[in-house]
């Protein structure tokens, strides 16, 4: 996920994104716990999706409150 499309969503679309997003990583832990991940990167990238998805939804509360 870019960026640039996660600025474009709205703070109710985020916080859908954000859930969304920590339900798959749950889902992929458990794969990788049980030997049924093909693709181990694919943790490493919901990761990252998650802290951009965070660090939007933060500079768009920092932007609310000035």
């Amino acid at each position: 996920m870019k960026v640039k499309e996660i600025r474009s969503m709205s703070a109710e679309q985020l916080n859908e994104k954000l859930v969304g997003l920590k339900k798959d990583l749950f889902y992929l832990r458990m794969q990788h716990a049980t030997n049924q991940l093909d693709n181990p990167l694919k943790l490493r990238e919901t990761k990252h999706d998650i802290a951009r998805v965070k660090t939007v939804l933060r500079e768009l509360q920092a932007s609310d409150k000035a």
